[in-house]
């Protein structure tokens, strides 16, 4: 089933383990713990924690009891933060479109530039703490 927007996959790992930080703020987290909640690769998601990490937005230790953690509050991290981190800058100020076709007033291209942005401040403006997750069991 198509999708209408396509998160990469590697921001969709951050934003979920990000969320399990936020979530169990007294806890720290192995990669092998996170994979296994997510149901996902250790090493994939070693990568965006790195990624994460080196963006300031989490602290890992290593050793026994090592792991990860927000390296702030939650209230303090926004989902854009995150997302950023994992896959760049987003900029939703041009046509969504590879080649632009018309010279403005594009229907689509209106509908669209007009959802990113809304996306965007939503993500902007949504701090960790904010989203809801159940982690009964985990």
């Amino acid at each position: 089933m198509a999708e209408l927007f396509n998160i990469p996959e590697a921001a969709r790992l951050g934003l979920h383990a990000a969320l399990i930080l936020a979530h169990r703020p007294r806890e720290r987290w192995t990669i092998n713990r996170l994979a296994q909640t997510l149901g996902l690769s250790a090493a994939h998601l070693a990568k965006v924690l790195a990624q994460l990490e080196k963006t300031g937005l989490v602290k890992g230790k290593t050793g026994p009891a090592g792991g990860y953690r927000l390296a702030r509050p939650a209230k303090e991290i926004s989902l854009l933060a995150v997302y950023q981190a994992v896959v760049g800058t987003v900029e939703v100020n041009h046509c969504p479109f590879a080649i632009p076709i018309c010279s403005g007033g594009c229907p689509v291209g209106n509908f669209l530039l007009k959802t990113n942005r809304q996306l965007v401040r939503y993500l902007k403006t949504t701090s960790l703490a904010e989203v809801k997750i159940n982690l009964e069991g985990k």
